[in-house]
């Protein structure tokens, strides 16, 4: 699939933030770079100083668009074309004139997270389909209008959900919903869940909210929301639970989990497999994680050389440079795997932990962001090669001295 940055920014291109937006508060004029894979000899890099906040620019005129998508097809045929923004994809002042030019190439169009605050009219959904969009992906907060128009400022909410039937009527739609404690949980989610149902919505990812740093606020921004409580791991991981054994609907959770597939780390409960990796194992080292994936790390290294350390950072892929400062350096082996997402450095991740070895470990599991398409074999065969690939990594890496 082909991936159109439609560009654009929060706030500024959605018709205004939500009140429980990640990159509400920012202060965008002190922007500061984080570290991260992506830098080279200095901290700093687009990805990690602007790309993280968002920061785009506005939305790319059409020409533009339509050239990068003419380069694209020179090189390789694509069937289909996921539309994304900075912004909100609903609200690009010319999206079905757009829609309307990919189809002409022969290509099908999914719309990728949109919030559909820009949609005030029934006939857009129409025109839209008929330009070939046939997949859409839809943050849909509750499928009460009120509810919509005071939390996600939300002027069209009474026509977002009948353009958001529609599209369950005519394509495949994924929703998303942030679930905020006291607000869209409990009762409001079942009728949201009830309705995405009786419409004919594929499935939903339920979103755990974030409101501090711990839970993934790294920009300086925390509170988003003052007073509000947030569901705990095990909380979340129970309204997954729930609403995946009382709906028809395919419900992942983020950070965890999918029913499904057992995800994350549905490989922590095969022991047998697990035996068998164990036994490849020859070197030895640390693990850096966060508090989602610790326990199952553990578990899965039980018996071996490698120890596991977490930080007070629940999305190990947000861990940052000030986690690392707070990190025991008495429990580090010589040579010490990090998550490859984290922000962070790598010379300052060497300084910091005092250590020469520092290796970036790739994606060993499946977020539910990403898992409702996957079967649960296709998800264990994934992770099965992940960890043989980490445990070569740990065998040239950690080699014992």
């Amino acid at each position: 699939m082909l991936l159109l940055d439609l560009k654009g920014e929060p706030g500024k291109d959605c018709r205004g933030f939500c009140k429980f937006c990640y990159f509400r508060k920012l202060d965008k004029k002190r922007v500061e770079p984080l570290g991260c894979k992506n830098c080279q000899f200095t901290i700093g890099c687009d990805y990690c100083t602007y790309s993280v906040r968002e920061l785009n620019g506005p939305f790319l005129p059409i020409p533009l668009i339509l050239m990068q998508l003419q380069s694209s097809l020179m090189f390789k045929r694509y069937e289909k074309v996921n539309i994304t923004a900075g912004g909100d994809v609903s609200c690009y002042p010319n999206l079905v004139e757009l829609c309307k030019a990919i189809n002409d190439f022969g290509l099908k169009i999914h719309l990728g997270y949109t919030s559909g605050k820009g949609f005030n009219d029934i006939k857009i959904a129409e025109r839209l389909v008929e330009c070939g969009v046939d997949e859409v992906t839809f943050s849909v907060f509750s499928t009460d209008p009120k509810l919509r128009e005071e939390w996600m400022n939300d002027k069209n909410s009474e026509k977002a959900i009948e353009c958001l039937k529609y599209f369950c009527e005519h394509c495949e739609v994924h929703t998303a919903i942030i679930v905020i404690p006291g607000v869209n949980d409990q009762e409001v989610l079942y009728k949201t869940l009830s309705d995405l149902e009786e419409w004919g919505a594929k499935g939903v990812i339920l979103m755990r909210f974030a409101n501090t740093e711990e839970q993934g606020l790294i920009l300086g921004n925390a509170p988003i929301l003052e007073g509000i409580k947030v569901h705990t791991l095990e909380e979340f991981k129970e309204i997954v639970k729930e609403a995946y054994e009382e709906f028809n609907l395919r419900v992942t959770g983020t950070p965890l989990y999918d029913p499904v597939t057992g995800t994350p780390f549905a490989i922590a409960k095969e022991e047998k497999i697990l035996e068998k990796l164990r036994e490849k194992i020859e070197g030895e080292g640390t693990i850096i994680t966060g508090n989602v994936s610790y326990p199952y790390l553990k578990k899965i290294f039980e018996g071996t050389e490698i120890n596991v350390v977490k930080v007070n950072k629940d999305i190990a892929d947000l861990i940052t440079a000030k986690d690392l400062e707070k990190v025991n350096k008495k429990e580090l082996k010589e040579t010490v795997f990090i998550p490859e997402k984290a922000f962070v450095h790598d010379e300052v991740a060497k300084r910091i932990l005092n250590r020469d070895i520092i290796v970036r470990v790739g994606s060993l599991t499946l977020d539910g962001e990403v898992s409702g398409v996957y079967t649960k074999k296709e998800a264990l065969d994934y992770e099965i090669k992940a960890f043989e690939e980490f445990i070569r990594m740990i065998n040239f890496f950690g080699y014992k001295r």
